[in-house]
């Protein structure tokens, strides 16, 4: 019975937690020989995307929707309904995947010589730039309403506010930070060190998913996506578990879903994350984040062990007009993943009032 409920469950993250990959309901947008600010040039460059709603005929409605970490275009499922803060009868949707996240491309779809390990390096920038051309060559607008993102996908919404400061009206970045500070930096060193530990790895040159690594890697996230709290007063079993080993196994299950080398790419992006590093501000994130024009909705997680709360209180101290609404939940950086129905409700609610 442990097992069913287990199971059952994992199938509820899959499909409702932005992580399953549904083929057929995506589009690509083919973006040609694309441009990385490495110097790169990434030849036949996709990006993948899904819409919600319809486009009116102003063209001012359109909320970009970009994905995080270990998660896709599902990413906000649980707000994108009739009544709801991402209302498909009053917004046009467009929900993005990030490069490298095995739907854009990634080092698991892409030919040599950028194949696997070989794939360059993705700035957010770049994910943002892609995200820019896909609604203003496809969609011809102007201008868009919002942008939208939890995590790596907030970290993508702050950049659109610096990157295209008169095309973006509203900003919502829920638990991530604009700038990738140390203490993340070596986190996310560990999760790679972990993968690559896996003899069968092979420099990323793998016949087979390297198991033994990525089991590793997903019990390094089991410690970190939720917060203390979480784990001392036994809430891992609103998830139908029942200790936090089974917590591990959970994460480690679902860490094998993935393609380590698109796992590692996208660590890269998220370690290099600087908004100072935008055109014109010589790696300075104050004056990138003063020069938003947008308004900003600020909404950090208060036990999150990703992002740290007073980092993020401080970054939105720089930023004018924001709005800054802190996720009162115990769930950890996951709170911003919407499986606690509490925080699901506050989020809803501070978006549907910032979007008036």
């Amino acid at each position: 019975m442990k097992d069913l409920i287990k199971h059952i469950f994992f199938l509820f993250f899959l499909t409702y937690s932005s992580i399953f990959f549904s083929e057929g309901e995506h589009k690509i947008f083919n973006l040609g020989d694309f441009f990385l600010e490495s110097g790169v040039v990434l030849p036949e460059a996709k990006l993948s995307y899904v819409t919600h709603g319809k486009l009116n005929k102003e063209k001012n409605n359109l909320i970009v929707v970009p994905s995080a970490y270990l998660g896709d275009h599902h990413g906000f499922d649980f707000l994108i309904d009739k009544g709801k803060a991402l209302d498909p009868n009053k917004y046009f949707i467009v929900a993005t995947d990030m490069f490298q996240n095995g739907l854009s491309s990634s080092p698991s779809n892409t030919e040599p010589p950028f194949n696997g390990p070989n794939f360059p390096l993705i700035s957010t920038r770049d994910n943002v730039n892609a995200g820019y051309r896909l609604v203003t060559e496809v969609f011809k607008v102007k201008e868009i309403y919002g942008v939208v993102g939890f995590s790596m996908g907030a970290q993508q919404a702050f950049q659109w506010g610096v990157s295209y400061p008169d095309f973006v009206k509203k900003i919502v970045g829920i638990a991530g930070s604009a700038v990738e500070y140390p203490h993340g930096i070596v986190r996310l060193e560990g999760f790679i060190s972990a993968i690559k530990a896996d003899s069968s790895f092979n420099e990323g040159n793998y016949k087979y998913p390297p198991e033994t690594g990525l089991r590793a890697g997903g019990a390094h996230w089991a410690s970190w996506g939720w917060s203390q709290e979480w784990f001392r007063l036994k809430l891992y079993r609103e998830m139908g578990l029942n200790n936090p080993l089974e917590v591990v196994s959970w994460f480690e299950d679902f860490v094998l879903t993935w393609d380590a080398n698109n796992l590692i790419a996208l660590a890269r992006t998220w370690q290099t994350n600087n908004i100072g590093n935008t055109t014109g501000f010589n790696g300075d994130y104050v004056k990138a984040l003063a020069s938003i024009k947008a308004e900003v909705l600020y909404m950090p997680s208060e036990t999150d062990m990703y992002f740290h709360i007073d980092a993020l209180t401080k970054e939105a101290q720089l930023i004018s007009g924001v709005k800054l609404r802190v996720i009162p939940s115990l769930w950890g950086h996951i709170a911003g993943a919407g499986f606690s129905s509490e925080d699901v409700e506050f989020m809803n609610k501070e978006i549907i009032e910032f979007f008036r």
